[in-house]
């Protein structure tokens, strides 16, 4: 978030700022009216002095006054969440606690302790999510403590965050990295979890536009281009499903939207196609007007239409009405055969279900009043309340687990008796194991998924059902880690390791007070720790297991000195060694390839990442590892975002200077129809006209399709997208990649 003085791109007067901010809270007031009760007006207008007064000497980065992101935010938080006044109270004075002098008490006693708690919350998780040194994952359990306790926290702050991300270009760059790769992170699919799938799209847009600048603006201009062309088509596809729904009596929407350029990017990465061959660039939406008790009906029947018109893909049809999403989520999915031979994904809800799409959480309580549902939100947190109880998890690994347990895409398994279990996209029969009983995941030897034998790890799919196969011979050891995704078989498999840690370890622990015994000293924790500090351990719990499984044999204890109840461990002389900071980093090559911003920018050593192989041209940047000095990643590199999101201070900013002394190698996988003379046009354009130096190259020909991979020297970026476009030029080549080499 950016507090500052600075007014750089900002010029209206001090009166057109006044105009302006109360036409903004005027605005904010005309979206609530439908949701006001007699005294409301006089709060929000209390509220809204408190926080304008408090921030009126505070500009954000672009230089407009502090108090039109709160305004902002608040509208965000009624017209995309669906939230009522009072979260609206809350989200004006957000920033008040944590930025001016305005105390929680103040905050107590002019409008109570629930807005208060609530506020508490946000300034909570500002601190954390903010702080300068973003160690996130160090204090997201308490994030998650205050999401359990009163979800509106969270509904907030997703709006405080599309905003800022919104309002992000007057930012830093290393700055604007950090904050999107946050978002994509961690608000991203916390918002998809709390059922904001427009909000989650946004954050991911916006993330990928910082991100990956290049790519972001290839494909938004793409979809410009054949904007008419996908309107026109959308047009012809709908008309016949028109006149048959309008026939039929049901009273309906139907309109296309394009998918978002974030999901397109990941289509053409997962599918290995060029844009033009992405078929779904757009959804067709029918929303149904329907009581709730002929909801389902109602859908399915234009599900019949739709498939009576086009030929449906059965494997692509999602029934989540029989069995909605945890978060809430309800509707039909299913991709039909559209004319001229191109697929088209239909989506099909009622009003409500629509409504629980867009606004999530906060339409889906509102849709629950009244009603004795044991909601699938609730489910959901008393999981996490669960998670969070155990103490011993690592921060970094609990992070890591959320992700994968709680915020991943979901499947529906069934039990042998019929019954439903929700589990995470990934999870296995050993997880399933777990989501029963504790024992019957400890005892799990194999399951019978659909009635066949599969081993522990078989990964499930919706529709399975499992039968677990337990032995009371079984117990957990530590490869099962590998085998689970969802945190409670995690944290489960982790306490029975550790119990069975400490059985293994008494004998350990025998042994050395034998051991001690002779040399008539006591196992005090004096004696302990030095002997700890000696054999490298963490605690002496971990220096008896080493013992117990003959790791440590002790024979160096003859070597310690005694005095009285004391022992000492020897002194061992080592060879002096360079400090590891020196020899970790390397001098770049000639002149200095990069530009490092910041201090003694001119000589400082780095390395290239080996997880993406930056090359000149790419967008990067520089990350201070422990031990390997500074290493320069490209910002697309798969690892860039836990990096950024986890570790933001140790980013530096960095860019590429020209230099065309050094060459770098790269790969490029390149696809086409397999005829006579390929290779021979390949080597020619690469080496012979565009001189480029072929490191190795290796060509596979298979029914009539050649895929070759050619490793190659180039000095930027910009030499290699011009031999990349060259060699799609070639008659027959298809596609050209470029790839990380080994």
């Amino acid at each position: 978030m950016q507090k500052t003085l600075s007014t750089t791109k900002y010029s209206l007067s001090e009166e057109e700022e006044k105009k302006e901010i109360l036409r903004q809270y005027r605005g904010l007031l005309r979206v609530l009216k439908s949701k006001m009760k007699p005294g409301d007006k006089i709060l929000l207008r209390r509220s809204f002095e408190m926080a304008a007064e408090a921030h009126k000497t505070m500009r954000r980065k672009s230089g407009e006054p502090y108090i039109l992101h709160p305004i902002a935010v608040a509208r965000i938080c009624v017209e995309e969440i669906g939230m009522g006044v009072r979260s609206t109270i809350c989200a004006l004075l957000h920033d008040t606690v944590e930025d001016t002098d305005i105390t929680l008490d103040d905050i107590k006693r002019e409008f109570g302790d629930e807005i208060a708690k609530i506020v508490d919350g946000l300034t909570k998780i500002s601190n954390v999510m903010d702080a300068n040194i973003s160690q996130q994952a160090e204090n997201f359990k308490k994030i998650l403590l205050t999401l359990t306790d009163d979800p509106r926290v969270i509904l907030i702050k997703l709006a405080d965050r599309l905003h800022n991300m919104r309002t992000m270009d007057s930012m830093k760059r290393e700055k604007q990295l950090k904050i999107s790769s946050e978002t994509v992170y961690v608000y991203a699919p916390l918002a998809h979890r709390m059922g904001l799938y427009t909000i989650k799209t946004e954050m991911e847009d916006l993330a990928m536009k910082y991100m990956e600048p290049d790519t972001y603006r290839y494909i938004a201009q793409k979809l410009q281009e054949t904007r008419r062309e996908r309107t026109r088509y959308i047009n012809d596809f709908i008309r016949p499903l028109k006149d048959k729904l309008e026939r039929t009596g049901v009273d309906f929407e139907i309109y296309g939207r394009p998918k978002s350029i974030h999901s397109i990017w990941n289509k053409i990465k997962k599918k290995g196609v060029a844009f033009e061959e992405v078929y779904d660039l757009f959804a067709i939406r029918i929303i149904v007007n329907a009581s709730p008790e002929k909801e389902k009906e109602e859908c399915w029947k234009v599900y019949s239409i739709i498939t009576d018109s086009y030929n449906p893909a059965p494997e692509r049809l999602r029934d989540w009405l029989s069995n909605p999403k945890s978060n809430g989520y309800e509707a039909l999915h299913t991709t039909v055969m559209g004319p001229g031979g191109k697929w088209v994904e239909v989506q099909i809800r009622t009003k409500r279900m629509d409504e629980i799409a867009e606004k999530g959480l906060a339409a889906h309580w509102k849709y629950k009043e009244g009603k004795d549902d044991d909601s699938r939100f609730e489910k959901w947190f008393q999981q996490i309340r669960d998670a969070l109880g155990n103490q011993e998890t690592n921060s970094l690994d609990f992070l890591q687990d959320f992700k994968t347990s709680f915020l991943a895409e979901e499947i529906y398994v069934y039990t042998p008796k019929g019954d439903v279990k929700m589990l995470p996209v990934g999870a296995t029969a050993l997880d399933f194991a777990f989501s029963v009983h504790t024992v019957v995941g400890s005892k799990c030897i194999g399951a019978k998924v659909n009635h066949k034998l599969v081993p522990i790890g078989h990964k499930l799919k919706s529709g399975d059902q499992i039968e677990i196969i337990t032995s009371n011979k079984q117990k957990p050891n530590s490869e099962w880690l590998n085998l689970v995704v969802t945190s409670r078989a995690k944290s489960k498999i982790k306490d029975s390791l550790k119990e069975e840690r400490r059985t293994v370890a008494q004998d350990g622990k025998y042994t050395l007070e034998k051991k001690l015994a002779a040399l008539n000293v006591p196992m005090n924790q004096a004696n302990l720790d030095e002997l700890c500090t000696f054999y490298k351990q963490n605690s002496a719990l971990d220096l008896w297991y080493e013992i117990a499984i003959k790791k440590i044999d002790l024979r160096e204890l003859k070597e310690f000195t005694v005095s009285g109840d004391k022992i000492t461990a020897p002194k061992i002389n080592k060879p002096v060694e360079e400090p590891q900071q020196e020899t970790s980093k390397r001098e770049p090559k000639k002149d200095t390839e990069l530009i490092i911003f910041g201090e003694s920018s001119d000589r400082i050593m780095y390395t290239l990442a080996n997880c993406c192989k930056p090359i000149p041209g790419d967008d990067v940047f520089g990350f201070i590892t422990t031990g390997e000095g500074l290493k320069i990643h490209r910002t697309n590199c798969p690892n860039a975002s836990r990096l950024l999101a986890n570790y933001g201070h140790r980013v530096v900013k960095t860019k590429w200077a020209k230099n065309k002394e050094i060459s770098f190698l790269t790969g490029l996988k390149i696809i086409g129809v397999d005829d006579v003379g390929v290779i021979h046009k390949i080597t020619n354009l690469i080496s012979g006209e565009l001189k480029f130096n072929i490191s190795a190259m290796t060509i596979e020909a298979r029914e009539g399709i050649f895929e070759g991979n050619v490793k190659v020297f180039v000095h930027d970026k910009d030499e290699l997208d011009n031999l990349v476009s060259e060699l799609l030029k070639l008659p027959g080549i298809t596609r050209v990649d470029r790839y990380d080499t080994e």
